[in-house]
């Protein structure tokens, strides 16, 4: 590390943080509006995904899960608060990298969180139907109704402001990490050594390096909130003015504190019950591991539990990225040179958001999986490498030069590029 550099980046947190003012309310509404976005539905089937690998890759995994998920983020921000007051993501790139790079880290941004909206879309309308039809036992409405009443229902929530959708997604997140406290705890008297049977035998070491080169992927984009840290950052920024860094990285390490050991008791609790045999059974009926716990227990409490669960968790997550995606379609608008009004164009954004939100819900497409993964490498640049790469260019980003993070996270970064893409092309 360079150590001058590491000292100018302490003095600076230090005396940021001594003009700090106590904890407030906003910052905790905002810690736990980050830890909703970040999990939802992709968490539920963490434990598959990450479990196949076998125990000592799960191991590493989870040893790298806070510093990948911190560091990242925290990027990210210091990204968005270098730029000039009240600048949204695609501005601060606008700003630094010209209006052509501003243009194209626009469409990417759009293009990285709207799949994933998508996706949402499909597992909410698929979920409450599956809750009414198995649990309450009644006949869903037709398809295309659901999905209207159900995306219609969230963006109504959006419409009251982005305060009140942060609220409600720090008030979704409470029954929430309740929910996933107690799976984990009532998996515990079932706990059988699941996943330890792949503890006995350690790979090579080209077969381990392989597997968790594959694997880190579903862990980046598991705690992924990058479609909020926009937002985050401008309200920093606002907040605290020239604090903000050191409020916000207070405030991301807390969020990712409790969500990397929330998720991670969770896993652990049901790669402790299920063998691996099991989780590739779960892998292959494409159930996530709530619906395959409930099958397996043959629980009346879990099968009802799971859907609620479920339902919670997507509709959190859809908020979340709600904002994301809509401040990326606003960035492409505004750079085709049309320059509606506030109100207008956020009318605009959410009516196209519905339109293609309620279509894609109703025709229930199956390449969710292929949508999700081309998603995952524009992700990666984004989060990981666009910011590492201003560190060195831009000069108000210079001050956080020399760090052992930086080269952490890029390499990271490049991992789960690679590793996407290879997926994509095998």
């Amino acid at each position: 590390m360079n150590e001058q550099a590491s000292s100018v980046e302490q003095r600076y947190e230090q005396t940021t943080a001594a003009s700090l003012g106590k904890w407030a309310r906003q910052d905790t509404t905002w810690m736990l509006g980050l830890f909703g976005t970040a999990i939802g539905a992709g968490t539920l089937f963490l434990p598959i995904n990450a479990g196949l690998g076998g125990f000592w890759p799960l191991l590493v995994l989870a040893v790298l899960a806070f510093p990948m998920t911190y560091y990242a983020h925290r990027g990210l921000t210091r990204f968005v608060l270098s730029g000039r007051e009240g600048a949204d993501i695609t501005d601060v790139v606008e700003q630094h990298f010209g209006i052509k790079a501003g243009a194209l880290i626009t469409v990417l941004y759009f293009f990285a969180i709207f799949p994933i909206l998508l996706i949402y879309s499909v597992a909410l309308t698929n979920t409450v139907s599956s809750f009414m039809e198995h649990q309450l036992h009644i006949a869903p409405p037709p398809r295309a109704l659901l999905s209207f009443v159900l995306i219609l229902g969230l963006l109504a929530i959006v419409r009251c402001g982005e305060q009140a959708t942060v609220k409600v997604m720090s008030l979704l997140v409470y029954p929430f990490i309740v929910a996933l406290a107690l799976l984990g705890l009532y998996l515990i008297p079932h706990w059988t050594g699941g996943i330890l049977d792949s503890a006995h035998t350690v790979p090579s070491g080209s077969a381990f390096l392989h597997t968790v080169w594959l694997a880190i992927p579903v862990m980046v984009f598991s705690f992924n909130h990058s479609p909020i840290i926009s937002a985050f950052a401008v309200d920093q920024k606002r907040r605290y003015g020239d604090h903000a860094d050191a409020r916000s990285g207070q405030i991301l390490a807390r969020a990712h504190l409790l969500m990397v050991a929330m998720v991670l008791f969770f896993v652990f609790s049901c790669v402790l019950t299920l063998d691996s045999a099991q989780l590739a059974e779960a892998k292959a009926q494409n159930l996530s591991i709530l619906s395959y716990l409930a099958n397996h227990f043959s629980n009346p409490t879990i099968a009802f539990a799971a859907p609620l669960i479920a339902f919670v968790a997507i509709a959190k997550s859809f908020l979340g990225h709600y904002i994301g995606a809509s401040e990326g379609l606003k960035g492409i608008i505004g750079k085709t040179g049309a320059r509606p009004g506030a109100k207008a164009l956020d009318r605009v954004v959410a009516a196209l958001m519905l339109v293609v939100c309620w279509i894609v819900a109703t025709l229930n497409p199956s390449i969710l999986g292929m949508i999700e993964s081309l998603g995952g490498p524009i992700i990666a640049v984004l989060l990981f490498l666009m910011p590492m790469y201003a560190i060195r260019r831009v000069p108000a980003m210079r001050k956080y030069s020399g760090a052992l993070s930086n080269v952490f996270v890029t390499v990271i970064g490049l991992v789960a590029l690679t590793s996407v893409v290879y997926g994509l092309l095998a």
